[in-house]
C-alpha cells in the first residue's frame, strides 16, 4: 500500500514539474512542430530506444545472477572508503539545519526522477534529435558501468556503516524505504548513480542553453540539491559522489563520440537546426 502511494505521488510530482518546466522553457510553436514531425523524429530515435530497452530487459533477467556473483566475490570496499573519508557525512549532517530535511528528502525522491524524465522530453521537442540521442546513450553508459561496479564491489552507505550517521529520510518518511528497496540494493552505493545521471542532465542542459536558456538554471539548482541530498541523507559517501561526477562527465564525452560514429559524422548542431526551422532559441513572452 505504501509503495503504491509513494509511486503515485512521485508520478504526480514529476508530471507537475514537467508541465511547469515546459511552460517556462518552450516556444509556443514547438508542440505543433513536434506533432507535425512526430513520425520522422520517432523513427530516428528508435534504434537508441531499442538498445536501451534491451539492456534493461537483460539487466532485469540477470539480476539474480549478478547478486550471486557479488556475494561470491565478496569484495567489500566499505572499510577502505571510510578509512579515506572518515566522518565527513556525519559532519555534514550536524552542520545542515534540521529544517531542511523535508526539502532535501523531496529533492532526492522527486527531483531526481524529474530531471531524468524532463530532459528527454525537452530534447525530443527540438527538430534535431542530437541531444536526445546523446542523453539516452549517456544514461545507458551510466547504468552499464554502474551495474558492473555494483556487481564487482560491495559498499554499504554511511547510514548502514556508521552509528554517527542517521538515515534521515527513512526516519522522516519511512514509506520511501520500500521504493528504494524495490529498485536498488543497499550495497549499490559506489559510484552514486544519482550523482552521475544528474551530472549528465546538467551538462546536456549547459550544452543546450541556446535552445533552452531557462532549462540550465533549473536543472543546475535541482541537480545540486539532489547531489547534496545523497550525502546529507546518509545514503552516499563523498567518494561515491566524486566517482559519480567522474562517471557522469565521462559518459557525456563518450556518448558524443558514440553518436558521432553511429551517425557517420558529427552532424549539424541542434542550434543550427532550430534556426533553420525558424524556431526561436528561447521561450516567447
Amino acid at each position: 500500500m505504501a509503495l503504491g502511494f509513494v509511486v503515485l505521488l512521485t508520478v504526480l510530482v514529476v508530471c507537475i514539474g514537467l508541465v511547469a518546466t515546459c511552460v517556462a522553457c518552450l516556444d509556443r510553436t514547438m508542440l505543433g512542430r513536434t506533432m507535425a514531425d512526430y513520425d520522422r523524429r520517432f523513427v530516428e530515435i528508435v534504434p537508441y530506444l531499442g538498445v536501451t530497452a534491451l539492456f534493461f530487459v537483460a539487466k532485469r533477467a540477470t539480476h539474480g545472477h549478478t547478486l550471486r556473483i557479488s556475494k561470491a566475490l565478496d569484495w567489500d570496499l566499505t572499510a577502505e572508503i571510510y578509512a579515506v573519508e572518515g566522518e565527513f557525512v556525519a559532519w555534514l549532517q550536524t552542520i545542515t539545519p534540521e529544517a531542511t530535511l523535508e526539502f532535501f528528502s523531496a529533492m532526492y525522491m522527486f527531483g531526481f526522477p524529474y530531471l531524468l524524465v524532463t530532459a528527454p522530453i525537452l530534447y525530443f521537442l527540438l527538430s534535431s534529435q542530437r541531444y536526445f540521442k546523446e542523453l539516452l546513450v549517456s544514461y545507458l553508459l551510466n547504468y552499464v558501468i554502474g551495474a558492473l561496479f555494483y556487481t564487482l564491489f560491495i559498499v554499504y552507505g554511511p547510514r548502514n556503516h556508521l552509528s554517527s550517521v542517521d538515515g534521515l529520510m527513512y526516519s522522516f518518511y519511512p514509506q520511501t524505504q520500500e521504493v528504494t528497496a524495490a529498485v536498488s540494493a543497499n550495497t549499490n552505493v559506489f559510484p552514486s548513480l544519482h550523482t552521475s545521471l544528474t551530472v549528465v542532465v546538467v551538462l546536456l542542459a549547459w550544452r543546450s542553453r541556446r535552445e533552452y536558456p531557462r532549462w540550465f538554471p533549473i536543472a543546475s539548482f535541482v541537480g545540486a540539491c539532489v547531489v547534496f541530498s545523497t550525502m546529507y541523507l546518509g545514503i552516499h559517501w563523498l567518494i561515491d559522489v566524486v566517482a559519480g561526477v567522474v562517471l557522469g562527465v565521462g559518459a557525456v564525452v563518450a556518448a558524443e563520440r558514440i553518436v558521432d560514429r553511429a551517425e557517420g559524422d558529427a552532424g549539424p548542431t541542434p542550434a543550427s537546426d532550430e534556426r533553420e526551422d525558424g524556431i526561436a532559441s528561447g521561450p516567447s513572452d
